[in-house]
């Protein structure tokens, strides 16, 4: 299994160096005076993204006396993209971009007065605003030593070409495998895989960052019992080659 974890190393350097120079710059533009940060968050940050599929994930930190709504900064992103001939896609809290064959989201936050590292961000498809934390995000996956099951996961749902959203899947890895060894990769992803199929359109899982935020809720019950379904499925496989290649 460490063979297959190599063959899908992802490079992160190459791509978060491609995004520096010429990203990120023009971000800084579009924030001007009202910019607090921009960093890396998500699965590169964390180590947990694989070669093919991670996006670069941007997170674009305004002071918390920015004078535009949530709503407002979402849809002036999307505006400065589209004007960069980025061809934006706005998807749920994230304005996705594809530059120079690269995928990259930008999520825009407005930092909370008082309590930092705490962000509010725009909910495109609810309609409203959530909390959230990246840099607590980053946390509690780095922490929990399970980067390297989590890539399997990741590299599984590649295989099965499964819409199972990334920081879903990391916590419920973790959460699988809590109390287990950290040195049987291969019966810790067998486990992981075992707990997805009988759990997941049961488990709540909540966000660290803000506990009335479930990220479970990410997925209706018909897409969580299509996971579950291959899960069962790859569990059963005599060989984890079978599930993982």
């Amino acid at each position: 299994m460490e063979a297959v974890l190599a063959k899908h190393e992802l490079k992160p350097t190459l791509i978060s160096g491609l995004a520096t120079s010429a990203v990120v710059p023009r971000l800084k533009e579009w924030a001007g005076a009202w910019l607090n940060e921009i960093s890396y968050v998500g699965s590169v940050a964390k180590g947990t993204g694989i070669s093919g599929t991670t996006d670069i994930d941007i997170f674009i930190s305004l002071k918390s006396n920015t004078p535009n709504t949530l709503e407002e900064i979402y849809n002036l992103l999307t505006q400065k993209a589209t004007a960069l001939n980025w061809t934006p896609r706005q998807q749920n809290v994230s304005v996705g971009i594809i530059y120079m064959g690269v995928k990259m989201d930008l999520v825009p936050g407005k930092l909370q007065e008082g309590y930092m590292p705490f962000h509010s961000l725009w909910k495109r498809k609810a309609n409203t605003w959530t909390q959230t934390a990246p840099s607590i995000h980053i946390t509690e996956v780095q922490k929990s030593l399970r980067t390297r099951e989590i890539r399997a996961i990741k590299i599984w749902r590649k295989a099965h070409n499964l819409d199972f959203p990334s920081f879903y899947l990391e916590l419920t890895v973790i959460k699988a495998l809590s109390g287990c060894s950290q040195f049987n990769l291969s019966n810790n992803v067998q486990r992981a895989l075992g707990y997805i199929a009988d759990n997941l359109t049961t488990a709540a899982v909540e966000d660290p960052a803000n506990t009335n935020n479930m990220i479970s809720d990410d997925l209706t019950l018909a897409e969580k019992k299509v996971i579950a379904a291959q899960a069962k499925a790859s569990h059963n496989q005599p060989r984890w080659e079978q599930t993982l290649w």
